[in-house]
């Protein structure tokens, strides 16, 4: 079979451009328009977030969060070392000094139980990332950051439609981060938002997201002027973003459910690869939205050869992140703790193609060209 499936394929709903056209012709595109209200009601309403503001990239998200807990130099910030640097630049940039956790044995999460033994004088947050979309251990999280006194922050960039002993990840926290990256499950391109769980940083976060000015209270006749009043940085997107974002939220169940077959289907025709391999592991407390479909293979080299043996045969596989205590920039900053599991990720997960648009044909393609590799 000819064929060339790649990793991402960004889905159009059909309605995209349609808004887009109703955007351009209202007179209002710079942002917080009506498409930026729908899409922030849409995540209130049914996320159950305090209040949610769009944003341009989760990345600005996260950088908002930094921002509103006061960081500053020197201040810690423990998070998991086994996820994208916009997670760790976010903190950087204001002067933290970062403290990872290694991740769980059985999926990339942050070990919760590592948490406790990492928190000094000088830690001021706890960052937590839902790998795939699923579900940190968040109770003990939870209990952790309140014994402590210390802001909790959900990277939920991978988790829209995900729950944890049934509510929303992006709810728990004190603010959370959500991406709508070409590459998520819904998507305008880039775009993010940034959920607001606790009261106190609601007003000010609102000014942060419109350059550090009260212009959003201006508009909706709260003051008679507005100006500068904090810092702040243009966070919020266009009302183009959002429209296209709101086609997507409209046909969020449709998509969900078409993302959730393949992702069965890749669990069950993979089944006799199982032990060769560690597959997803979804604990009991956990939800999976179907973000993403990966494997853990035993070695580097073996996930190299796979890799390969794939690309051969036109399947576009992914691996993920390079572990950020090792970095080129972070390697002379890290304490110099061994995260086992986090490099064991680094070396041998390697995602499949996962999008709306793949077929079923094509997943068991995808299939029998793994079960081939591993000669079964």
């Amino acid at each position: 079979m000819n064929k060339q499936i790649p990793f991402n394929k960004p889905y159009l709903t059909g309605k995209e451009t349609h808004y887009i056209y109703q955007a351009v012709h209202s007179g209002k595109i710079s942002g917080n328009g009506e498409f930026t209200k729908k899409c922030q009601r849409y995540f209130e309403d049914n996320l159950l977030l305090g209040k949610s503001l769009l944003t341009t990239s989760c990345t600005d998200a996260l950088e908002m969060s930094a921002i509103l807990i006061h960081l500053k130099e020197g201040d810690e910030v423990i998070l998991p070392s086994y996820t994208f640097v916009s997670t760790a630049n976010a903190f950087v940039l204001r002067g933290a000094k970062l403290v990872f956790a290694d991740s769980n044995p059985d999926n990339p999460n942050m070990d919760a139980q590592q948490i406790e033994s990492l928190i000094s004088p000088k830690t001021k947050a706890i960052v937590v990332v839902h790998y795939a979309g699923i579900a940190c251990d968040m109770d003990p999280i939870q209990q952790i950051a309140k014994k402590y006194n210390l802001f909790l922050i959900e990277d939920a960039a991978q988790a829209v439609d995900s729950y944890y002993k049934g509510k929303a990840l992006g709810s728990f926290g004190d603010l959370s981060a959500f991406s709508f990256h070409e590459t998520k499950n819904i998507q305008s391109g880039e775009g993010g938002l940034l959920g607001i769980n606790n009261k106190f940083f609601e007003e000010r976060a609102e000014i942060i997201w419109e350059k550090g000015t009260n212009r959003a209270a201006f508009f909706r006749g709260e003051v008679d002027k507005y100006g500068w009043v904090d810092i702040g940085s243009s966070f919020l997107p266009s009302e183009i973003i959002a429209a296209f974002l709101f086609a997507q939220i409209e046909n969020i169940q449709d998509i969900q459910k078409r993302r959730k077959e393949i992702w069965d289907r890749y669990k069950k025709h993979l089944s006799p690869v199982e032990g060769k391999v560690q597959f997803p592991f979804i604990p009991p407390y956990a939800t999976n939205n179907a973000h993403m479909f990966y494997l853990v293979c035993s070695s580097l080299q073996d996930r190299t050869a796979l890799v390969a043996h794939l690309k051969s045969k036109g399947i576009y596989a992914a691996f993920h992140y390079i572990s950020l205590h090792s970095s080129p920039y972070y390697q002379n900053k890290h304490d110099g703790r061994i995260l086992k599991e986090t490099d064991r990720y680094s070396d041998c997960l390697l995602r499949l193609p996962l999008y709306y648009e793949l077929s079923d044909s094509e997943v068991d393609y995808i299939c029998q060209e793994v079960l081939n590799y591993y000669g079964i």
